[in-house]
């Protein structure tokens, strides 16, 4: 009889690719399947935000996604009379090795990530679709149908939906979606565009919406997103059809050529009404849908994923207790929410007709958006927000602060910054780092033997002698998804082996 296996992963997306790569690292038995017979070709997302660089990073793929993308830093807002060119994010971020957005197709993403596990041996089962679940006892039984319409029963521990807005495993865990969809058609296409100066982001507003141009360079070297006019002919996207619509905008400044995709498509604002049912999760887009506004949504499904992955791969090991699960949707689905919040937000400003909103967007917002951003504090509260450096998880039942808190720098529950460069990379490996400040001498090997007995190759030690992230002698234990999980000030360890024991016991029975 074949044991069942830890985690079945439905979807070969990035959010399913991300997953499967975390799974791997941790050694968890797993199957990615997606009904898709191939990957995608055209590029859906097109930026990877910097805290994704970052989480990816540990899988040693980063520095490939940013050798092939474009990290702009420019906007130019294209006014009827004038140009006014703003740089963004140049504001000298030393907590981040990736202080910039990086321009990259979904496709170019989707085929590092789908590298990085062929090369240790993960296939992507794909043509196979998942049909139905049935509950048993400690496992999941999945119907699985293959292109050739033969079907397999596999058994799975816990079942992760990354399967997209039209999720099977949402609909069998019976969770509700709930939302909205926006009454606005919006055409996108990759092309060439001549005219447009190259390696930054090109921004035409009008009363009747706004016309982007984003440097992507490959499938093409733009792509372009803008909102079918309602007198534009509602039928097939044709190359025409684009430059008609520029000439709008643009007064026929630029000129459209090769284009490699184009489409048009309608948006939801749509969010799942719990991220888990029993053995059941769901992550990225099965979860969440929302405008493109931001750069969001790609980036915030791979980060359902790293932080699910490492949770399911230790409570399948033993290693953690059943309830490091119910983690998930306490840290994630608060994100979520603020996402299609936000997105909701930024997408009424761009396409609103009420006239109030169309004054702001076309005539004060090109006035005061050049005047504000020369204020870099601002920037850097916007490029923190928007680039989700600033996601924490606080209030989660895995993030503790210790009896004796540390005055300034990070708390339990925020991301580890880069401080002092390389300390992330010194705490990628997969498992739990514990993280020791100030003079060797308080951390001994015979005081932290006790901590780690039991705990084999799941808590690495480093010990920093900076002064960086905290000033004063603190001891943070690192969670595996590079959030701090436990911090407090001084040498007197109680407290951490408290964590641990709820977290992270020595028991071989972790349930």
């Amino acid at each position: 009889m074949v044991a069942p296996l830890d985690v079945l992963v439905v979807g070969g997306g990035p959010t399913g690719l991300a997953l499967a790569a975390q799974l791997r690292a941790y050694g968890t038995r797993f199957r990615i399947v997606d009904r898709s017979l191939d990957r995608v070709r055209e590029s859906r997302a097109l930026a990877i935000q910097p805290r994704t660089l970052e989480a990816l990073a540990g899988f040693g793929v980063t520095d490939e996604l940013v050798a092939r993308g474009n990290p702009a830093m420019r906007l130019r807002m294209h006014l009827p009379r004038r140009v006014v060119p703003m740089r963004l994010f140049d504001i000298g971020l030393s907590d981040t090795a990736y202080p910039f957005l990086l321009f990259l197709s979904q496709a170019e993403t989707e085929r590092v990530l789908a590298g990085h596990l062929a090369a240790r041996g993960v296939g992507i089962e794909r043509g196979t679709e998942l049909v139905g679940t049935e509950a048993e006892d400690s496992y999941m039984a999945c119907r699985l149908r293959r292109g050739d319409g033969t079907e397999e029963t596999v058994k799975a521990r816990y079942v992760v939906g990354c399967d997209g807005a039209h999720s099977t495993v949402r609909a069998q865990a019976g969770i509700g979606f709930e939302g909205y969809a926006y009454p606005q058609t919006f055409l996108l296409a990759d092309l060439e565009v001549d005219g447009l100066e190259p390696d930054a982001v090109h921004t035409y507003m009008a009363g009747t919406g706004m016309l982007f141009f984003f440097p992507l360079g490959s499938p093409a070297t733009w792509r372009m997103l803008a909102m079918r006019p309602p007198d534009a002919p509602d039928n097939d996207v044709t190359l025409p059809l684009l430059q008609e619509i520029t000439g709008r905008y643009t007064g026929d400044a630029l000129v459209l050529r090769d284009p490699a995709w184009m489409t048009d498509f309608r948006l939801h604002n749509r969010g799942a009404a719990h991220y888990r049912a029993g053995r059941c999760f769901l992550a990225g887009d099965a979860a969440h849908i929302h405008s493109p506004a931001g750069a969001q949504g790609m980036n915030t499904g791979i980060q359902d994923a790293l932080n699910l992955g490492w949770k399911l791969a230790l409570v399948c090991r033993g290693a953690a207790p059943e309830g490091l699960l119910e983690t998930y949707e306490t840290e994630r689905a608060p994100v979520g929410g603020i996402v299609r919040r936000f997105t909701d937000r930024a997408f009424t400003i761009g396409t609103s007709g009420n006239p109030a909103i169309r004054l702001a967007r076309t005539r004060l917002a090109p006035r005061l958006a050049p005047l504000v951003m020369r204020t870099t504090a601002l920037r850097g509260r916007v490029f923190r927000t928007v680039s989700e450096l600033a996601i924490h998880y606080r209030r989660s039942p895995a993030s503790t602060a210790g009896s004796r808190p540390p005055r300034r720098g990070p708390r339990a529950g925020d991301r580890l910054p880069d401080l002092p460069r390389g300390l992330q990379a010194r705490c990628a490996d997969p498992g739990y780092h514990l993280l020791l400040t100030g003079p060797p001498h308080l951390w001994s090997d015979e005081r932290l033997a006790p901590l780690l007995r039991g705990r084999d190759g799941l808590v690495g030690v480093h010990r920093v002698e900076t002064r960086a992230p905290w000033p004063d002698v603190v001891h943070g234990l690192v969670r595996p998804d590079g959030y701090l999980g436990y911090v407090a000030r001084g040498a007197q360890l109680a407290g951490l082996r408290g964590y641990l024991d709820r977290w992270l016991p020595t028991s071989s029975d972790a349930s």
